[in-house]
This record gives C-alpha cells, sequence and structure tokens, in this order.
C-alpha cells in the first residue's frame, strides 16, 4: 500500500514538474529569434512574413499558443522541425541512441574506475597512491569536460594517431538499435568521447565512495564485525559497501541526467550526431519545435532517473521509508 500511496505522489509530482519544464521552453522561444528568417530567408515581403506567422500561430497571443501546443503534446506530438519537415519527436528519437551510447560507454567507465579507487582510497587513506588519486580527481573535477575532450584529441588522435577525432564511427543492428558497441570502429570511435564525459563525473564518484566508506567502517556494526573476527574481504563488501550505496545510488541518478546535459560540449567537440549536438544545431537554425521538444525530452529524462532513484533505495537499505506515516 505504501508504494501504491508513492508511486501516484510521484506520478503527480512528474506531471507538475513537466509542466513547469514545458512552460518554461515554451516562454523562451520569442528570445531565440525568428524562425521565418531560417526559413524563408531575406528574399521574402514583409507582408509575405506576416501572412506566414499568421499561419503557423505564431502572432496569436502567448496563452492560446501554449494552451494549442500542450493540446497537442499529450498525445505525443510536440511539433515538427521547420529545418527537417518532420515530427520533432521522430528527430529526437533518431539521434538518442548515439546520446545514450555514449552515456552508457562514460557510465561503464564510472563504475568500473570510480568503484575500486573510491574503495581502495577507504581502506588506505594514507597510502601514497590513494594521495595521488584524491590529488587527481581535484584536477578532474575543476578542469572543464570541453578542454579535457580538446586535450584527448589532440594527444591520442593529432600526436600519436591511436583514436579517431571525430565521429560515430561503423554501426551495427541490434534488436533495432543500431549501435556502434557491436563493431570495432564503432567503440574505437567511442573511446575519447566516454572518456571525455566520465572525466567530470568520476572524480566525484570516487572522493563521494571513499568519504561515505570511511565514515562507515567506523561506526560500531563494523567494529563488532572485526571483532567477530570476519575476513577483511566480507566486512569491507558486505558490510560497508553496502551500505555506501544509498548516497551513490542518490547522486548517481541525478549524475545520469547531468551526463545527458554535458554530452552537447562533448558532442559538439568531437561532431558527435547526438541529441546535444542536434540542440546546438536547432539553436543555431532557430529550429523552435526542436528546441522546446529537446528541453521536455531532457527534463522527462530528470524526472524518471530521480523516480527511479526513489524506488531503489528500499532494495540497496529496506530501512528508508518512502512516505512519513498518514
Amino acid at each position: 500500500m505504501d508504494y501504491l500511496y508513492f508511486a501516484i505522489k510521484r506520478l503527480l509530482q512528474a506531471v507538475l514538474v513537466m509542466l513547469v519544464i514545458s512552460l518554461i521552453g515554451f516562454s523562451i522561444q520569442d528570445n531565440l529569434g525568428d524562425p521565418l528568417r531560417e526559413l524563408v530567408g531575406q528574399s521574402v515581403s514583409e507582408n509575405e512574413r506576416e501572412a506566414m506567422r499568421d499561419r503557423m500561430g505564431l502572432n496569436d497571443p502567448f496563452l492560446t499558443q501554449y494552451g494549442r501546443f500542450m493540446y497537442k503534446a499529450v498525445q505525443g506530438d510536440l511539433g515538427n522541425s521547420y529545418f527537417f519537415k518532420k515530427p520533432a519527436l521522430e528527430v529526437i528519437a533518431a539521434k538518442f541512441p548515439a546520446t545514450l551510447e555514449l552515456v552508457i560507454g562514460a557510465t561503464l567507465l564510472i563504475i568500473f574506475f570510480a568503484v575500486p579507487l573510491g574503495v581502495y582510497c577507504a581502506i588506505n587513506p594514507k597510502g601514497w597512491f590513494s594521495k595521488f588519486i584524491m590529488a587527481f580527481s581535484i584536477v578532474g573535477i575543476s578542469v572543464p569536460v570541453f578542454l579535457t575532450a580538446i586535450f584527448l584529441i589532440y594527444v591520442f588522435a593529432v600526436e600519436l594517431g591511436w583514436m579517431p577525432s571525430f565521429g560515430r564511427g561503423d554501426t551495427s543492428d541490434l534488436l533495432g538499435w543500431n549501435s556502434g558497441f557491436l563493431t570495432v570502429d564503432g567503440l574505437v570511435h567511442l573511446v575519447l568521447p566516454s572518456i571525455s564525459l566520465a572525466s567530470i563525473m568520476m572524480p566525484l564518484f570516487i572522493r563521494l565512495i571513499r568519504s561515505e566508506m570511511m565514515e562507515i567502517l567506523e561506526m560500531d556494526y563494523i567494529k563488532f564485525a572485526w571483532a567477530k573476527g570476519l575476513v577483511p574481504v566480507r566486512v569491507w563488501f558486505l558490510h560497508a559497501f553496502k551500505n555506501t550505496l544509498l548516497p551513490v545510488i542518490t547522486v548517481g541518478g541525478v549524475q545520469v541526467g547531468t551526463m545527458l546535459a554535458y554530452t552537447i560540449l562533448t558532442e559538439s567537440v568531437f561532431q558527435w550526431p547526438g541529441m546535444g549536438f542536434l540542440f546546438l544545431e536547432a539553436v543555431n537554425r532557430v529550429d523552435t519545435p526542436l528546441i522546446i521538444a529537446y528541453i521536455i525530452v531532457v527534463g522527462l529524462i530528470f524526472v524518471v532517473t530521480n523516480t527511479f532513484v526513489d524506488l531503489l533505495y528500499t532494495w540497496v537499505n529496506p530501512t528508508v521509508k518512502l512516505v512519513g506515516s498518514r
């Protein structure tokens, strides 16, 4: 019953958040420029421009335009792209697999490197290697992701010639998803963008795992586990690390959405054909429906991710209550 109550509550909150996101996204369209400039150029007279604006509904009051937009949005129609002449959602859906592939690659790097390094630094906080990792993590947090991307391109693509500097590479069909994970060329093209995207998040998770685990290792039940004579691996990973996962999952859920935002910088540097690169092109072309659709899709990903993280709490720590007493 608590889960049902919590799910309904979170669903209502998600709807409210999405309404706010749609309102903000729709309200900025007048500040982006005149979309007719890109559609018809300079050769069309002002009278013809006004006639087109009337036909497109651009001269209608804001509330009328927003109401019309929301009526179509609840039916899955976020408008047609001015440039691609297709539904905006269809254009974004075509680019989403490339962005998802990049986020998955960065997430795998974070899991396979940040978790063991964070645990190691917590177990051996005074070791020279731990101090080196912590110092390096400060540098990683301080350096913007686009500078890391440019540095990697210069070293591994320009100077050494080991990696390609742009593009996605060959893809192969995976249950309807054209993925680069199944081809050598696709994996090679994925290496540098994934490292760049992971570079801003990995130091954060290393420091988070270290600090949380060091705090848990000082608790009484851990000392009791040592007193019982349990082997170190069991104490570290079964008792300490498991309880470290709760804040890690909390931050991780939020950072998934943040990584989608950071893909704009990564994709622009590597010319990666994903949602972020598409968004920048839409801004340059003043493709208003595509810009609004992108904002709503990214907002929806944030909302869904945060709700999933909340539900995952009880699996990691059953003592966490999703709802208070009613």
